[in-house]
């Protein structure tokens, strides 16, 4: 591939006997204000080998026990490693089709590619890009966990725009044994992966999408992808030239999915406002435009009007919270789904949450060309069970 930014792994997968729906798992970002999602998820996988026990849910992040429970993951991997849980593919790509409550199929394709093409920046003209600005805050905590672990496995997944859908129908048309076939646990949906041995046909499809030096924008799991670009600029200063060519950090696993397949959809990521006094919140604001979107206090819905533009939606009312938090106190959440705003702020009255509009997916590259990288949680790529589940690992040491 003429301007290359993927590599061909060899996938970990779990050997054939493992309970596939107790090891996959949804990413760690999701649910992160729904203790009793993970207790009840905790409670279903019990004692079987899970991802579960390889991955840290954020949720967890500001517990007395996150050291121990980093420490862990290391711990598990090389315990998994020893019992034999895991078999390893030959190199390949996978072909993913995932079916969900919300959409009747996505589809993409499992691959790695070189962090060496990746930047976060936000003005940048690397062949794989950030779509929203990078919280460096958010990284180290997961730059422990990568920097222990032998193995990494992503919910990274990337965009890239194939009006014409070329890399798919080169992947089916290439497509070999099918790995894994089977339900995911809470409510998530099926997922089914077929092997590609022979990549060459999907290269050659990708290399005609490249327009103005890009190629990849990242949709989900952006600090991931940042963390694992972080964790090999460390690593690649004390090796040689020859080492960093083939070293396994050098490359990360993520999905690729076109932009215009059916089963990617932009939704709303809305903000939650934690350990504030509601009515104080709300008697601050005013009408951010004359689009629609809300507040919920309370358990009810108020209409407030925002921006046209969900980027600069999102860039006003976060303006608006980290100012209000900056003088009086209280955390953000990002959730996903009114609903699930509206039902918290029932049961919390300590709490505020604004409803942003969604954004059409069609302007994103467009967006990020012209102007960088959007801000934070400007979008969402369908519901939070739509949300990649992680099923395949990679090695990341040598």
């Amino acid at each position: 591939m003429k301007n290359s930014c993927i590599f061909v792994p060899r996938i970990l997968l779990p050997q054939p006997h493992i309970d596939m729906t107790a090891w996959s798992v949804i990413a760690c970002d999701q649910h992160t204000s729904d203790r009793a999602y993970w207790n009840a998820l905790d409670a279903f996988v019990g004692d079987k080998p899970s991802t579960l026990r390889l991955t840290l849910p954020e949720i967890y992040l500001e517990d007395a026990d996150c050291p121990a429970r980093i420490a862990r993951i290391a711990e598990e991997m090389r315990a998994y490693r020893a019992r034999g849980i895991f078999r390893t593919l030959p190199p390949g790509f996978i072909l993913v089709q995932r079916k969900t409550p919300f959409s009747p199929v996505r589809t993409g394709i499992v691959l790695a590619v070189d962090l060496e093409a990746y930047s976060f920046e936000r003005q940048s003209a690397a062949l794989i890009r950030a779509t929203e600005a990078t919280i460096l805050e958010r990284i180290p905590p997961r730059l422990k966990i990568r920097e222990a672990a032998d193995l990494e496995f992503p919910h990274i997944l990337l965009l890239y725009e194939d009006m014409q859908d070329a890399v798919v129908a080169a992947a089916r048309a290439h497509r070999g044994e099918t790995l894994y076939d089977f339900e995911l646990n809470m409510g998530g949906g099926h997922i089914r992966g077929d092997f590609i041995p022979d990549v060459q046909p999907v290269l050659d499809a990708f290399e005609g999408l490249v327009r103005d030096g890009l190629l990849f924008m990242v949709g989900d799991g952006n600090h991931s992808l940042a963390t694992a670009k972080a964790a090999w600029e460390r690593r690649k200063a004390d090796l040689s030239e020859e080492e960093r060519a083939a070293h396994p950090a050098r490359f990360a696993l993520c999905e690729a999915v076109n932009i215009y397949d059916r089963g990617i959809r932009f939704e709303a990521i809305h903000r939650l406002v934690k350990g504030v006094d509601p009515d104080d919140f709300v008697r601050g604001l005013r009408p951010f435009g004359t689009a629609e979107g809300g507040l919920c206090v309370h358990g009810r819905r108020i209409p407030l009007g925002v921006a046209e533009e969900a980027p600069a939606a999102v860039a006003a009312v976060d303006a608006y919270i980290n100012d209000y938090m900056l003088q009086k106190g209280g955390s953000v959440d990002f959730v996903h789904g009114e609903e699930a705003v509206r039902a918290y702020t029932e049961v919390h009255p300590d709490s505020a949450g604004i409803l942003l509009p969604a954004m059409e997916k069609s302007a994103l590259f467009g967006l990020v060309k012209r102007g960088g990288s959007l801000p934070r949680k400007t979008f969402s790529m369908g519901e939070s069970e739509e949300k990649r589940y992680y099923v395949e690992g990679k090695e990341i040491h040598a």
